[in-house]
């Protein structure tokens, strides 16, 4: 396979890896919904941002390391885990908070601020998206790249990870499903806080699994 046609495989691997639900897409869409468009938009950057950062460590043998020291790889599911559930805890305990959405509001940096630092670190606790980037990593690129994919690949992930979550943060904060969470913003919320929470535990319980 080219460099090319390995890099074209590479985005759509990471493309089909971001469409699949997880906490991420969760985060993404609760604060395009629950915030404002700029809030998701924010964390969309975010999430594309943390793609940049995986690739990198991706590309210089992370998945290796992973691979090799086990209970490295124990301590990241342990650590990532525990702030996911650490996250779920939180919207739990303000889905029951009415919410004020008035101009103001939405146009306050300091929650765009927020917004992008939660998804950020929602991105990069997850310890599962670096083994899933340098899985793929690991099985399309060539062994011995060329040195323009090094500079080719973080851009072309940030626009594939930010992109998709930018349709996101585009869909989910228009009208219709904001009208539709402010009328259930309880359950909504406690839904998100739930499957967030599922998520770490998964993590927890499989810590133990040092595989990859």
């Amino acid at each position: 396979m080219s460099p090319s046609a390995a890099i074209l495989a590479i985005l759509a691997a990471l493309l089909i890896g971001a469409m699949s639900p997880g906490p991420s897409f969760v985060i993404v869409a609760r604060h395009s919904i629950g915030l404002s468009r700029r809030d998701g938009l924010a964390t969309a950057v975010a999430m594309g941002i943390g793609g940049v950062f995986f690739s990198g460590i991706a590309l210089v043998g992370l998945y290796t390391l992973l691979a090799t020291v086990g209970w490295l790889y124990m301590g990241l599911k342990i650590a990532g885990g525990l702030y996911l559930i650490y996250l779920a805890s939180k919207i739990w305990r303000g889905a029951a908070a009415p919410l004020a959405l008035d101009s103001a509001q939405a146009a306050n940096a300091g929650n765009v601020r927020k917004s992008f630092w939660v998804g950020l670190s929602t991105q990069l606790s997850n310890p599962k998206t670096a083994v899933a980037y340098g899985s793929i990593f690991a099985a399309l690129l060539p062994q011995h790249p060329p040195l323009w994919c090094y500079f080719a690949l973080p851009p072309l992930v940030f626009a594939v990870e930010a992109g998709w979550y930018t349709v996101v943060a585009l869909c989910f904060s228009s009208k219709r499903p904001r009208e539709l969470y402010l009328r259930a913003k309880t359950w909504i919320d406690r839904v998100a806080a739930s499957a967030i929470a599922a998520l770490g535990l998964r993590l927890l319980f499989t810590a133990h699994k040092t595989g990859i």
